[in-house]
């Protein structure tokens, strides 16, 4: 229905009141609430706690219709204990971006090309950053149709479909699910990327100090890890693993300034190293630098949280600022890790390249500890995601998620013994799950729900635009996730 005829606000309201009704689980009673999605208004006291994963935000009903539908301002209707600055946002965003992924940025250059890696990686980096943008501002402008102060990454996709057309309402479940789906899968992987990591750099380690008879398969490395991963990941509150996080940073920060020192000392020529790889290689490299550089998983709580939403997109704006950082950071290491190792980055991660001095081993050790530490905040969002889909199924619901947590870990370590080709690992994950969440959903998102209203655009821009992002996503995810597998099973 138009806006353009009568009254505007009358006009949204009999608009709102064709849409399809969601109805969700009642967290504290264990019920169901059936709210209808375009009469939400958040009220002082009944903001709900804002999810750590942001993909399960439960939707407010309201208690007194609002008269200015047409004029609804999501973020004067966000009522936060704890909203966070914009310099708080940046730091959380660069936290969430700069992972273990950084470490192997030197071997996704060795599958590219000093200079081509280098062009790629801003190339990959302005597109995943554009994709972030999209999906930020179609969440705004569905924060405003549907009249809801805020929702998570999974939300925003049922809301989009709900609010396209009435082709797509069905699929609206399926959307959110499909997002759930490769959130968990995305976040469980990386947790077998971690295990494998550590298990790597604690054996390089010890193979330096201890007798040749003690030179342990890595498998057993990661076996020994299960036991410690078990007693960590159980717990629950994730105010408890901050501590945690915090020593994680200290020792990623001290870790990698330790080894730009090396890769800076006794730097060879630029000539040295191939200009462009092999272009049957360059999916690995498509893989490993979307692993690394995306981080939209953390977009949405973040902004979900934010004191001036509306800060977080724009010129400078948060997210503009802390992915300059991200991909000038991420392209750094690549270059001059890959200019200084050369093809000895294949191990998958740069501080396997270091030197045999225990300056070099206390790095390694840093950084495994600090990955180690990042598994257990890594795996208390997949976690919850699964947790709020199936505890409603148990009576006895604390043996049954420690049940869950015990089991999920022991089956990323079991995943990560029978696939311990890091490299590989990292650009199979990479290309599967990041290549949907960064690239091809949001760009569904924005079309379903600006296919309407205002629709696309002269010459049918926006479908274009959107198709290209597809079809590239589709393409990384296709190639890599079949160049990812074959490079496992040789490895």
């Amino acid at each position: 229905m138009s806006k353009k005829n009568g009254n505007p606000a009358a006009a949204a309201l009999l608009q709102g009141a064709e849409k399809p009704i969601i109805a969700q689980l009642d967290q504290k009673k264990g019920g169901v609430n059936t709210v209808i999605m375009t009469n939400f208004k958040c009220d002082q006291n009944q903001v709900p706690t804002q999810s750590a994963n942001g993909s399960t935000v439960p939707l407010v009903g309201t208690q007194k219709p609002d008269t200015e539908v047409g004029e609804y301002d999501p973020f004067q209707h966000r009522s936060l204990p704890h909203p966070t600055s914009d310099m708080d946002t940046l730091v959380h965003l660069l936290k969430g971006s700069l992972g273990s992924g950084i470490l192997a940025m030197p071997l996704a250059f060795h599958h590219a090309g000093l200079f081509f890696g280098l062009a790629c990686t801003f190339a990959i980096g302005l597109i995943c950053t554009y994709c972030v943008h999209l999906l930020v501002k179609t969440a705004h402008e569905l924060y405003r149709r549907q009249r809801v102060p805020s929702l998570g990454y999974a939300e925003v996709a049922e809301a989009a479909f709900l609010s396209g057309p009435k082709a797509f309402h069905p699929w609206a479940k399926f959307a959110k699910a499909m997002i759930n789906f490769f959130l968990v899968a995305d976040l469980l992987g990386c947790c077998c990327v971690y295990v494998v990591f550590v298990a790597k750099n604690v054996k390089q380690v010890v193979d330096v100090y201890a007798p040749v008879d003690y030179h342990y398969d890595i498998r057993i490395y990661m076996a020994l890890l299960l036991p410690v991963l078990i007693l960590i990941n159980l717990i629950r509150n994730l105010k408890y693993l901050s501590p945690l996080s915090m020593l994680a940073n200290i020792l990623v920060a001290v870790g990698l300034g330790i080894t730009f020192y090396y890769i800076f000392t006794d730097l060879p020529s630029i000539h040295s190293r191939p200009y462009f790889a092999n272009v049957a290689t360059l999916p690995s490299f498509f893989g490993t630098a979307i692993f690394a550089l995306e981080g939209i998983g953390v977009v949405m709580p973040l902004e979900n949280n934010m004191k001036t939403p509306q800060h977080f997109i724009g010129c400078p704006g948060v997210l503009n600022t802390g992915m300059f950082c991200v991909i000038m950071l991420y392209a750094s290491v690549g270059f001059f890790g890959y200019l200084k190792y050369g093809k000895d980055v294949e191990l998958g991660s740069i501080t396997l390249n270091l030197p045999d001095v225990p300056l070099a081993q206390t790095v390694k050790i840093m950084i495994a500890v600090a990955v180690f530490f990042t598994y257990a905040l890594q795996f208390y969002v997949p976690m919850e995601i699964i947790w709020k889909a199936v505890k409603n199924n148990f009576e006895r619901k604390t043996l049954a998620e420690y049940s869950i947590r015990v089991g999920l870990v022991i089956l990323t370590v079991v995943f990560a013994i029978l696939i311990p080709n890091l490299g590989g690992f990292i650009s199979l994950v990479g290309a599967v799950c990041l290549s949907m969440l960064g690239l091809i959903f949001p760009s569904i998102i924005e079309l379903v729900t600006f296919y309407e209203d205002p629709g696309l655009g002269r010459f049918n821009w926006r479908l274009w635009k959107n198709l290209f992002l597809i079809g590239f996503g589709l393409l990384g995810f296709v190639t890599g996730t079949y160049v990812s597998i074959q490079e496992i099973i040789h490895g």
